[in-house]
């Protein structure tokens, strides 16, 4: 390239200086081929671009042809070249910190992007010798920006936000359409009216349930737990569907009609309601996600109940127009009235008059006429129908409302029956009737592990480690435990409510479980249960010395203080059986948990070290004996039942066996000769 550069102009013909400027275009463009690091591509760089500049000094010295201009373009190519290698360089970098995180999974994946990347740039060179065209090299971009754009295709997650804010944005044109193109069909004036307005609306609603249809087109779907996002799978899956042939149908342009019988017709536009599907699918999706679906379910059932009654009116007024208004007491009165001609007192009118037929409440006009009879039998049935509904649901409602209420209120009768029976004092009825009214003002009467049993596993870790972890945390021997031994206590962590003056734990006491404060104050009593020595408030913790059996401890697993309740306290309670059988499958975190206790008992003054350094407790070994006995015991069931399998699989074998030889003796049509008998003939030569 500096050879190139540095040659004056004036001495070669101007063609042969064009193949040479041509050719040094090919070598940049070929410098993705060549491998150099980030560091030595760019030193080249800057030292082509230096020379570069240089040479355009030269030249312009001893330049008596006036080629400038072509020299300052050959400069830029080159700055765009090395800038394009340079940032085409650092894309190919790793995050260092994904690779952290993703590890051997993410350097087989970048290893193969580079090695494709190496293949691509090994064998662009051949394409340029075999063709060297521009318009080449074109299509091969278009191809590889074509194969990009397929991989890269938008789908959509029918489970994301982004989706449920698109129903939300389809279903005003289908409820818009669902309320207003009937009442603009029957009632004239509301169509001729406001006509602009009415043509904006609807073809924007037509615009939206086009762009419905990409949306459903392109809506990914699973597939053995997995979205499938092939977008000619996705079409597929979706001209299948009884969906998209609503959707064709509710896209129909039937409103080409106008130009024929004018465009005072929305009646024509009637088949945009079959759109209706996305509309309930809204409604389903929000009872799904709001926080209070009870009342969702009864506005949403006030609205279907709206709708119809709506669409009755409308119906009726256009029965009246159709019979001739005033004709009869039934129908609508007569429009030359001024008080009856307006458009609201035809629509309230027609309103009441759905309302009271379809509620079977009466005091209206009886009919006349056969068709009046029919429409009026109809309406009676769809009110019955409707009442029920009505009653049905809103009952299961409140019902569903007040189930909490009405269990927790049973646990009471049943308490307050059985302290009546068993004659209990007065002074501690008050005090249970007082904590089952604390429960419920304060909300803590559910039932975590029967309101998460219906979860997996995993889900339920998470929603125990997202309420419980960060109070675990706060207790000083669990500050270093493993992240699996944390999630594991948390799910055996229980919630405990303790009443004004109750007592904890008392000195001298077992410890069977270990105290977290969520939320109260406690006292450190003397024995006299007046004397306060501290106060523990929310995060302090208690127990958890007693219930590891930290050996060589003077109290041993005995209670050394008295814990009282002040007011109203709410705990979390940890038992040491849940602890030990969480440490089974952590034997490195049950030795350090037993060091940190050791080393609060040093602190404190309260371990013997002489037992502590002694062997092995006979008792220990006593329960390790008796643990083993009991894992042979049902070593030697299992293996019992494992025989007994065996056994009648054996037998099964050998039914069925014999009676393929049954029926290899029926289709033979003789007997298979015994097996003693063929040994002798296989024996003689």
């Amino acid at each position: 390239m500096a050879k190139i550069n540095t040659q004056y102009c004036h001495h070669h013909p101007p063609r042969p200086w064009v193949r040479t400027t041509d050719g040094d275009l090919d070598r940049l463009e070929n410098g993705l081929s060549r491998t150099h690091s980030p560091c030595e591509e760019t030193a080249s760089g800057l030292q082509g671009i230096a020379m570069e500049t240089r040479g355009q000094t030269e030249s312009r010295r001893g330049s008596f042809t006036g080629q400038e201009p072509a020299r300052w373009w050959r400069l830029v190519v080159a700055l765009h070249a090395w800038a394009s290698r340079h940032l085409h360089h650092q894309d190919q970098r790793t995050d260092s910190f994904l690779e952290r995180f993703h590890g051997a999974e993410l350097k087989e994946v970048s290893s193969q992007e580079s090695n494709a990347q190496s293949n691509v740039g090994g064998q662009e060179p051949a394409d340029r010798e075999r063709s060297s065209w521009p318009l080449a090299r074109n299509n091969a971009n278009t191809c590889n920006n074509a194969e990009k754009e397929k991989k890269d295709a938008v789908v959509v997650d029918p489970s994301s936000n982004v989706y449920y804010r698109w129903l939300t944005v389809i279903a005003l044109p289908v409820f818009y359409n669902w309320c207003l193109l009937v009442c603009r069909a029957c009632f004239d004036e509301l169509q001729s009216e406001h006509l602009v307005l009415w043509l904006v609306l609807d073809y924007s609603a037509d615009v939206l349930y086009g762009v419905d249809m990409l949306v459903r087109a392109r809506t990914g779907f699973l597939e053995q737990g997995l979205m499938v996002r092939d977008t000619e799978r996705l079409w597929r899956h979706y001209t299948k569907t009884l969906h998209f042939k609503l959707d064709v149908l509710s896209l129909v342009p039937t409103d080409l009609a106008y130009f024929k019988l004018g465009i005072n017709y929305p009646e024509l536009r009637f088949n945009r309601l079959l759109k209706f599907a996305r509309l309930f699918e809204f409604f389903d999706r929000t009872e799904t996600r709001t926080s209070y679906p009870n009342v969702f379910r009864i506005g949403n059932l006030v609205l279907y109940i709206l709708v119809i009654i709506h669409w009755n009116a409308c119906i009726y007024f256009a029965i009246s127009k159709f019979i001739g208004f005033g004709t009869d007491s039934w129908v609508y009165p007569n429009i030359s009235n001024p008080e009856y001609g307006r458009l609201s007192r035809k629509y309230i009118y027609s309103l009441y008059w759905s309302t009271l037929t379809l509620t079977t409440i009466g005091e209206t006009p009886p009919p006349v006429k056969d068709e009046e009879y029919l429409f009026v039998v109809i309406d009676f049935l769809v009110g019955v129908l409707i009442f029920a509904t009505i009653v049905g649901n809103v009952g299961s409602m409140i019902s569903n409302m007040n189930a909490s209420r009405a269990e927790f209120q049973a646990k009471i009768d049943a308490i307050k029956q059985y302290m009546q029976f068993r004659k209990v004092t007065k002074d501690l009825e008050t005090r249970v009737i007082r904590w089952f009214d604390y429960l419920w003002a304060n909300r803590k009467t559910v039932d975590e592990k029967e309101v998460l049993k219906s979860l997996p596993d995993k889900l339920k870790a998470e929603i125990a480690i997202n309420v419980h972890l960060d109070t675990l945390k706060k207790v000083r021997i669990f500050q270093d435990c493993e992240a699996g031994l944390l999630v594991e206590l948390v799910l055996k962590l229980r919630p405990a409510v303790f009443s004004p003056g109750d007592y904890i734990c008392k000195k001298g006491d077992i410890g069977r479980e270990m105290y977290i404060i969520k939320e109260g104050k406690l006292a450190v009593v003397a024995d006299d249960g007046v004397t306060q020595f501290v106060v523990l408030t929310d995060g302090s913790y208690f127990g958890e010395i007693s219930i590891l059996n930290i050996k060589g401890s003077k109290s041993g697993n005995r209670r050394t203080a008295n814990i009282r309740s002040i007011g109203y306290s709410d705990l979390f309670c940890l038992s040491k059986d849940d602890l030990m059988e969480a440490l089974t499958e952590y034997p490195d975190a049950k030795k350090a948990l037993e060091e940190k206790g050791r080393q609060i008992l040093m602190k404190d003054n309260l371990i013997d070290e002489d037992l502590a350094k002694a062997g092995a407790d006979p008792k220990d070994i006593e329960e390790k004996v008796e643990h083993l006995e009991s894992s042979l015991d049902t070593l030697q069931t299992r293996f019992a039942r494992l025989l007994a399998e065996y056994s009648a699989s054996q037998m099964k074998v050998k039914q069925r066996l014999s009676h393929l030889e049954s029926q290899v003796k029926l289709c033979g049509g003789s007997p298979l000769p015994a097996r003693g008998a063929l040994e002798p003939e296989t024996e003689q030569p």
